[in-house]
This record gives C-alpha cells, sequence and structure tokens, in this order.
C-alpha cells in the first residue's frame, strides 16, 4: 500500500516562493518508482509539473515551470519535494504528488501513467 501525503501549500504574491512536501510511505519502493507533481485548475485536466525517479537525478519539467521550479528527495526522509520560484498567477491550482511503480523507467508526466495519488494540497499566487 502507498501513501502520499502533500503538505506546504498556501498563498503567495506573484513573484514568490512556496515549497510542497510530500511524505511518502509504502512498504515497497519498486511501487513509487516514478514520482512527480502534477496540478489541476477546477474544470480543466490534470497536467504534469514535474518528475523524477526515485533515488536517481533524472528529472523532467513542464515546459511552464522549466527554470522557475525544481524537483527534488530526501531519500532518507522518504519525502519528495517541489520548490516554486517566480510564481507566477497562472501557477495558482491545486498540486497533487503522485507515484508509480508500472512500466515506469523514465520520468513521465502523463497522469494516466500514475496510480497513487496524494489528496492535493491549494497553492494561491495573487497578483
Amino acid at each position: 500500500q502507498v501513501r502520499l501525503v502533500e503538505s506546504g501549500g498556501g498563498s503567495a504574491q506573484a513573484g514568490g516562493s512556496l515549497r510542497l512536501s510530500c511524505k511518502i510511505s509504502t512498504s515497497d519502493y519498486y511501487d513509487t518508482r516514478c514520482i512527480g507533481w502534477f496540478r489541476q485548475v477546477s474544470g480543466m485536466e490534470r497536467e504534469g509539473v514535474a518528475s523524477t525517479l526515485w533515488g536517481e537525478d533524472n528529472t523532467v519539467y513542464a515546459d511552464s515551470v522549466k527554470g522557475r521550479f525544481t524537483i527534488s528527495q530526501d531519500n532518507a526522509k522518504n519525502t519528495l519535494y517541489l520548490e516554486m520560484s517566480r510564481l507566477k498567477t497562472e501557477d495558482t491550482a491545486t498540486y497533487y504528488c503522485a507515484a508509480t511503480g508500472l512500466a515506469c523507467s523514465r520520468p513521465r508526466l502523463a497522469p494516466g501513467v500514475y496510480n497513487h495519488w496524494g489528496q492535493g494540497t491549494q497553492v494561491t499566487v495573487s497578483s
């Protein structure tokens, strides 16, 4: 069983920064081979923001966040992070942490690949 718990959402001004955390609990880390951050605005499809492989440095980012967001992991704490800087109002969304071990040899941004999801944390950026 995999459990993902996000924290760190909140409000920020445009140009500001926030850090999201995702605590990962699992009995088999093969089930969390690919891990990533996704976001969704009400009424719109969920989109991939950043992804990485657990225990590796391989990462991939959506074009909209490249150079502004950084995905990282602390293996000792079983925690995934998303450092968000130079925030824009269009970054406002509910952010989700997700994981999968299914057919995952490289980081993936497609939400359909992932089968474990956190409950989400709201990020609101105001101008």
